[in-house]
């Protein structure tokens, strides 16, 4: 039997240490789940998706000078693969100076700017607590991904008419540690696989709500206890849908490997260590959306 869209966990951040056993359950069973209680204004994420739209919305010309550190981490146009979806990225949200270099690349307004500013030092606070969380459901220490680099990306999908049915973003699972998603609050379509099952399960927007899913160096670093969500978005309604994701990526330059803490007899290390650089490339070489951690599973 299905779990159904309304049984998607829901984590209430205001009431730790009650939720930990939820918070592990949700994130070995599902690999997403929500959170409500977040801190972050009402007022700010309406803004950020104000000023989402509009950035997505600049001519194509515009949205080209939006280039990066590192190669994908800029502007995205409608390919092949995924023709309906286009973004916008920053490589590096906690630092002011890039996001001020992203905001100059666009031509933002100095309000738009500001806005974004604030709404990257609030979603990086927030991405941060959350790992913490995470590592405290182990019985792990905190900090663990302070040093951690936070991908910034905003994302438009084009939903026509003539596409309804048609598949906006294919499915994959993210390479990253863990994706905080604001959703458009109009425009569905993100649907998540069980997974135990290749059902889709329906994640309906839910005002104020953050979605959080975790990826393939979640799974690596947590030795298998955490569950790399698979994850598509289809066009069911004709509609821009505007989403917001920020991407606790790994190290900057340390290696993801399991902490000692989750490795023993009955839990033997299952994958090898890689930078997440690494790991980035392999992504791309190995042309695989879904799975590629699983070349680097440990044979015994």
């Amino acid at each position: 039997m299905g779990k159904g869209k309304e049984s998607i966990p829901t984590i209430d951040l205001s009431n730790f240490p009650g939720e930990y056993g939820k918070l592990r359950e949700a994130c070995a069973e599902w690999g997403c789940f929500r959170v409500v209680n977040h801190g972050i204004p009402l007022d700010l994420m309406w803004d950020m998706k104000k000023v989402a739209r509009s950035l997505l919305d600049l001519p194509v010309e515009i949205k080209r000078r939006n280039t990066d550190v590192i190669a994908r981490s800029g502007y995205q146009e409608p390919s092949p693969v995924n023709p309906l979806y286009e973004s916008l990225g920053l490589y590096d949200m906690a630092s002011s100076h890039s996001v001020q270099t992203f905001c100059s690349q666009l031509d933002a307004s100095p309000h738009q700017s500001e806005i974004m500013e604030k709404y990257a030092q609030a979603i990086y606070a927030l991405t941060m607590e959350i790992g913490g969380k995470l590592a405290e459901s182990l019985g792990l220490n905190s900090d663990f991904c302070k040093e951690w680099t936070c991908l910034f990306r905003i994302n438009k999908y084009n939903f026509t008419p003539e596409v309804v049915g048609s598949t906006g973003a294919q499915i994959h699972t993210d390479s990253s540690f863990l994706t905080i998603l604001q959703l458009d609050e109009n425009v569905g379509g993100l649907e998540v696989m069980e997974r135990n099952s290749d059902a889709f399960i329906p994640v309906d927007p839910l005002p104020g709500a953050l979605l959080i899913n975790l990826g393939d160096v979640a799974t690596a670093w947590s030795n298998g206890r955490l569950f790399n969500v698979k994850h598509r978005v289809q066009c069911k309604e004709a509609g821009v849908r505007v989403s917001i994701a920020t991407f606790l990526l790994g190290p900057k330059e340390a290696a993801v490997e399991a902490p000692p803490e989750l490795v023993d007899a009955e839990h033997p290390r299952l994958y090898v260590p890689f930078t997440y650089e690494e790991y980035r490339k392999l992504r791309i070489s190995s042309k695989s959306a879904a799975g590629t951690v699983d070349l680097l599973r440990i044979h015994s």
